[in-house]
């Protein structure tokens, strides 16, 4: 008999879906005092070897309001060639080519381990070629620069050969550069303070037309004469086959701004100006069409529309403070500009990537609205010359098992719930697509208010936060025995250009809520803490911190009051669940995280946090939350010990994944062995064997994880083990280190932060008190 857990891992693995519940409630009264919502973290294209690659069009239902897709969930009557739909009950005809299935010979749609299948099109043809418009920040110091141009000379070797591929460069002034002229670089040259729209930007670069001429006659297909006089175009957007030389040589001969930097002053970087254009052109030329704005800058943007901050240095960068107090000038309205320019990009259907290095801050708290609502990627280092950042950039790039690249574009996801759902929202790098229908619920939790959304940039491990509301009410409860249906159909480009369309539909029990026990068996406590921070970081996008935290700890007290077994008044009575019982750690870690804690931490950091938590899957997001800590030494083989200051011994190598940062900590006894050389000591062996196990461990995350981490290699008493202390559960701190019953083996955290010994205490004289 499989348990539950085997149950949570074999549906992620095969329907890339993972339920905070995985029975569900008879009423919508019954929900709400769940504490945790009823939804789901939801991957689209989970990497699955085994899919069969179906090549026809998936079979809908003929209800119009419903077209729900053909599942092993729905009824089939095999002799009279009909299937109902398992949403709305519609009896409909199979189509005439599924005139010989039978019990035996079932098409894949309907056998049970195919849950989720990928159907391949084959109406519309293929989407034109992927394209590439580059967007460089031309005011960097001159190692910088030459670094992000050797990487970009690079990509130009890792695109596909058919790719378009564009180059626009800013400073003071844009320049937008042709590709298609021999022997010469010409450029059209903007202002880098005046805003344009597309129409203009159309006008002044002789952009006529609407792209389609060339996507047909990349297909082979004949393009009508009117066409052919507006393919201006494509000297700002070339085949790389075509221009990878020309481009290449471009790249090199790029010269920084050579407009005068006074001291005391900031170089005039135009970044709201560059990204307006480059949106711009997209639209005029290929608009719902698969493609990438990538943006490298070195700065914060200083003039024109979007600018961040003033050109004079003594005016810093704002802060966390700034913004509280409302005194960040140019905030609100770079915000403003970069939401409103996302918006036109989502609608076309385009990805804007962000790749910022430097060791100030660059601007990404107004320039987030692009990654959060397009699904691109953001990148945030000290510096292009740098392994993390040449290294993430590469990986951009990289294929699958077919040789296929990991990225997908121009996708919708589609929700259809059967009648006792309806849909709350999404929280993930979507925008709203606005379709209305009986599943939409009015309480919205993330985007809500809709069905669908769309993903402009799709990758193997984004992954969405989905809401659900029960409809019923307590005194008409869903019936006892019955499942409850959702599906999830995501219609995308694929990175051959191909169109398809993939389908996971999943099924739970509806249980009588009054059995606490039967419910509480089927949580999932790590999906929970995941869903729960996507939806503490989206408040705290609006709320203030601490009403964030506030709410955080009302949640965890309701559920443990629920859940909790206990005499009331008796804290030393209280008991949890196995499949609950990490939960309360996980908040705790939570509330000490740098989602929700924004103190030593910039606003671009903040955002550059939460951008990451808000697109990966459980497994990642649960290493951001609560890091994990192994522990190396001569007693045993390396195993995983608790986050805690009493894990860290002097005769132990820590190796701490933190996702954004791969930490190896020495022990004060093995830094001194080290400091001595004995690893070069051919006596000593084992020693140079410890000391790089951990190396060899961190070296395999390091190889496959997106965004590269950072590295770090430290000792006791070394300036970067704060990095590992501030991580770390403070259970010994110099205030109890010398106690009654305090164990001296671990290493005091000079912090007043609470322990997870004493919150725990506080939970549990709150979760049996009756007053709370």
């Amino acid at each position: 008999m499989t348990s539950y857990q085997d149950f949570i891992t074999q549906n992620e693995d095969r329907d890339g879906v993972r339920f905070s519940w995985n029975v569900w409630p008879s009423s919508r009264l019954e929900a709400t005092r769940m504490v945790v919502p009823v939804g789901c973290m939801y991957t689209p294209l989970k990497e699955r070897p085994d899919l069969p690659p179906i090549c026809y069009d998936p079979v809908l239902c003929t209800r119009n309001a419903c077209r729900a897709v053909l599942n092993p969930f729905c009824q089939v009557d095999y002799r009279s060639k009909v299937w109902h739909c398992n949403f709305c009950f519609q009896r409909n005809a199979f189509p005439p080519q599924y005139a010989g299935i039978s019990e035996q010979h079932q098409p894949a749609e309907l056998i049970p381990q195919f849950s989720t299948i990928e159907y391949t099109l084959q109406r519309g043809g293929t989407s034109g070629p992927l394209i590439y418009l580059i967007v460089l920040d031309t005011c960097m110091d001159d190692e910088d620069f030459q670094a992000v141009k050797e990487s970009l000379q690079m990509s130009l070797s890792l695109m596909p050969p058919n790719a378009l591929v564009g180059l626009i460069t800013f400073g003071k002034m844009v320049h937008v550069h042709e590709l298609g002229c021999e022997g010469c670089s010409k450029s059209y040259v903007f202002r880098g303070t005046k805003d344009l729209n597309a129409k203009q930007i159309q006008d002044m670069l002789g952009l006529g037309g609407s792209g389609r001429g060339q996507q047909q006659q990349m297909r082979g297909g004949p393009v009508p004469p009117q066409q052919q006089s507006n393919e201006t175009f494509n000297r700002f957007l070339q085949p790389v086959h075509k221009c990878d030389m020309s481009l290449t040589d471009l790249l090199g001969e790029l010269q920084r701004d050579p407009w005068p930097v006074p001291t005391g002053k900031r170089p005039l970087r135009s970044t709201g100006v560059a990204l307006s254009i480059a949106i711009g052109l997209l639209e005029c030329t290929y608009p719902n069409t698969g493609g990438r704005i990538m943006l490298f800058m070195g700065g914060p943007g200083t003039q024109g529309p979007g600018m961040v901050v003033d050109e004079e240095l003594k005016n810093p960068m704002r802060s966390h403070h700034d913004l509280e107090k409302d005194n960040a000038r140019h905030v609100r309205k770079a915000i403003k500009h970069y939401e409103a320019l996302s918006r036109r990009a989502a609608e076309n259907g385009h990805v804007v990537d962000i790749f910022a290095c430097q060791l100030d801050q660059t601007g990404l708290h107004e320039i987030k609205s692009f990654p959060n609502v397009t699904g691109g990627y953001m990148v945030m280092g000290d510096s292009f010359n740098t392994a993390l950042f040449k290294q993430t950039f590469q990986r951009v790039f990289s294929k699958d098992m077919r040789g296929e690249f990991k990225m997908a574009f121009c996708a919708t996801l589609e929700v259809k719930t059967s009648r006792e759902l309806r849909v709350s929202g999404a929280i993930g790098p979507c925008i709203s697509l606005d379709r209305k229908g009986p599943n939409v619920s009015e309480t919205e939790i993330g985007v809500g208010g809709t069905c669908a959304w769309k993903m402009c940039g799709l990758e193997p491990q984004t992954t969405l936060g989905v809401f659900f509301e029960i409809v019923n009410q307590h005194t008409a409860p869903v019936p006892q025995g019955g499942r409850g249906c959702i599906q999830f159909i995501t219609q995308y480009q694929h990175s051959s250009g191909q169109r398809r369309v993939r389908v996971t539909t999943c099924a739970r029990n509806w249980v009588d809520a009054s059995n606490v026990q039967h419910i509480a068996m089927g949580f999932d406590q790590e999906a929970a803490a995941v869903m729960m921070s996507r939806v503490a970081v989206f408040r705290a996008e609006g709320d203030d911190g601490p009403d964030v935290l506030r709410w955080l700890d009302r949640m965890l007290i309701r559920l443990c009051q629920k859940f909790g077994e206990y005499h009331k008044d008796d804290p030393g009575s209280f008991r949890l669940a196995d499949n609950f019982s990490l939960y309360p750690q996980f908040m705790f870690h939570l509330r000490r995280s740098q989602f929700l804690q924004v103190f030593n931490n910039s606003p671009d950091e903040t955002a550059y946090y939460r951008h990451i938590l808000n697109r990966e899957d459980v497994t990642n997001s649960l290493i951001m939350i609560q890091p994990i800590l192994y522990s190396y030494s001569f007693h045993g083989p390396p195993e995983p010990v608790l986050l805690d200051s009493s894990s860290i011994l002097v005769d132990r190598i820590l190796l701490l994944d933190t996702f954004f940062q791969i930490l190896i900590f020495h022990g004060e006894t093995i830094a001194q062995w080290k400091k001595a050389g004995y690893q070069s000591d051919p006596q000593y062996e084992s020693f140079r064997q410890l000391l790089q196990a951990p190396v060899d461990d961190a070296g395999e995350i390091l190889q496959v994880r997106f965004p590269m981490p950072r590295y770090i290699e430290t000792e006791h008493g070394g300036s970067q083990a704060r990095f590992l202390l501030s991580k770390v559960n403070p259970s010994q701190t110099h205030n109890n280190m010398f106690a009654w019953g305090q164990d001296a083996a671990g290493a005091p955290v000079l912090t007043d932060d609470v322990s997870l010994q004493v919150f725990m205490e506080h939970l549990k004289k709150l979760a049996v008190s009756n007053t709370s």
